[in-house]
């Protein structure tokens, strides 16, 4: 009875654990929303800016004028600076969700370690060989999980790379840095 209690505990905790990372991934969807509500409410103010100026233009000239590079810049820097904060919120997210999962890897090994050296204190000492060889399985069962784990950790890192590198990429090549202003070349005296 006292073993079904135990599996019930974990039972209970590893629900638990799901809720704490359903939560967690609302809290982040919000704020991903959150970053795109404001970055949408900002691009309809622009827009309506716009919109406005167009209506006035008398010349076609002037259309031209109202689109500059500055502001095709501006609106870039923009949507990088919108990309890194979803960026922020993703590495902050993967890591939240790398820590909850190590503690509780942790703490489930802890268990399992102390259910079985439970149990293999009740069994007779003729079964030595066999409690033995049980143990070497089980260490090594724990072992090919903590190689699984960090293969999925590694996963989680690379991920979160990929995007970083992605961002960076968009960056170099729709947010060009100002280049310095070309050197004038002085006359030379004869």
């Amino acid at each position: 009875m006292f073993q079904t209690e135990k599996l019930i505990a974990a039972q209970a905790k590893a629900i638990e654990s799901a809720q704490v990372l359903a939560q967690l991934a609302i809290e982040n969807a919000k704020a991903v929303a959150d970053i795109h509500y404001d970055a949408t409410k900002d691009a309809v103010v622009a827009t309506q800016v716009k919109a406005a100026q167009i209506l006035t233009i008398k010349d076609a000239k002037e259309a031209l004028e109202i689109f500059t590079a500055d502001e095709a810049q501006a609106v870039l820097s923009e949507l990088s600076a919108i990309q890194g904060k979803v960026s922020k919120v993703i590495s902050k997210s993967n890591k939240e969700v790398v820590d909850m999962i190590e503690s509780a890897m942790d703490e489930s090994k802890l268990e399992l370690k102390k259910m079985v050296k439970e149990i293999s204190n009740g069994v007779p000492t003729s079964a030595a060989p066999a409690i033995s060889a049980f143990d070497y399985v089980f260490d090594a069962a724990v072992q090919g999980f903590d190689q699984a784990y960090a293969v999925s950790k590694d996963a989680y890192t690379s991920f979160e790379k990929t995007i970083e590198s992605s961002l960076n990429l968009f960056q170099d090549q729709y947010v060009p840095s100002k280049k310095a202003a070309p050197k004038k070349q002085k006359a030379i005296a004869a």
